[in-house]
């Protein structure tokens, strides 16, 4: 059995279509669909229940009691799994499509060679509008700079069912999945796959959202980022000191000045961050099944 998770909010329309376009493209293989309602204010559509999938056994929708973002919705979808459902895989997707259902059968297909580890789609080709695109470049490099890693996975992915015990003691994905995996250096491995055009409607992720997700990824290394800053901000400090003699006397004492207090900020927010790990801390299998509301089966075929 294969379990298919996909977080959504208001974008029942685009689910519909991806759900019929998964159930043919799995061709057969069982599958059991879990979706993440993420505090949706629009209704779930009729038409949800009368679909007469061939290949989906289960379509559910596991409700939350408030709007999280799609972030911990799947972190609470995993915990669910995890909890209630075996299965071999897990594969995670968006609701818009954009993560094409055609592609699904080709990640299984090289999970199959190494079914130990995530599998992630990497992302060669996005269609998104140009600010969007631009800014998503722009996010990369500053990743990479403060980072040192590059920025290609997204949630597009499978998971092994055994990879699900160590994700829901890993905290970070509360903030940001991929992320997280990286950063707990839990066993992964990329494939290139292109992203589609979202199948219907707008996207319910305004500009400031997509602000925000990326900010979360980049809070997951708070501390090589704060590091990574106060490593620059003594570099910046020696080489001033060095131009110093070339420079006004306001001018160097004003950089003087705007240095130093980076330098006291990076160092606080380094050492903040470090001495937080020993603060308790929000545990996914434990604090998860608070959010949920419940669950409803949606679709169940019979024999």
């Amino acid at each position: 059995m294969l379990a298919v998770l996909t977080p959504c909010y208001d974008d029942w329309e685009a689910l519909e279509r991806m759900l019929a376009q998964l159930d043919s493209a799995l061709a057969g293989r069982p599958a059991r669909v879990l979706i993440v309602d993420d505090g949706s204010t629009a209704p779930l559509p009729e038409t949800f229940r009368r679909h007469p999938y061939k290949t989906l056994e289960i379509v559910e929708v596991l409700r939350l009691r408030r709007n999280l973002g799609h972030q911990r919705a799947l972190a609470i979808g995993f915990v669910h799994i995890l909890q209630n459902t075996e299965c071999e895989a897990v594969v995670v997707m968006d609701s818009d499509g954009e993560d094409r259902p055609m592609d699904v059968p080709r990640m299984l297909a090289e999970f199959a060679g190494d079914p130990t580890r995530i599998l992630f789609a990497a992302r060669m080709k996005r269609l998104d509008r140009p600010l969007v695109r631009l800014s998503y470049h722009g996010y990369r490099l500053v990743h990479r700079v403060l980072v040192g890693l590059p920025v290609r996975i997204g949630n597009f992915s499978v998971i092994p069912h055994a990879m699900l015990g160590r994700l829901a003691v890993t905290s970070e994905i509360w903030n940001h999945y991929a992320a997280a995996v990286l950063r707990a250096r839990l066993g992964h491995r990329e494939t290139p796959i292109d992203r589609g055009p979202r199948l219907a409607g707008s996207t319910k992720m305004p500009f400031v959202n997509l602000l925000i997700h990326g900010l979360g990824a980049l809070s997951v290394y708070g501390d090589i980022v704060g590091a990574r800053l106060f490593t620059g901000t003594l570099l910046m400090i020696v080489l001033t000191a060095v131009l110093m003699v070339s420079l006004p006397r306001w001018a160097a004492a004003f950089l003087a000045v705007i240095l130093v207090q980076a330098l006291v900020f990076s160092f606080l927010l380094v050492f903040t961050i470090i001495g937080n790990r020993t603060a308790a801390t929000f545990l996914p299998v434990r604090d998860c099944p608070y959010f949920v509301e419940g669950v409803e089966t949606l679709f169940r075929r019979t024999s």
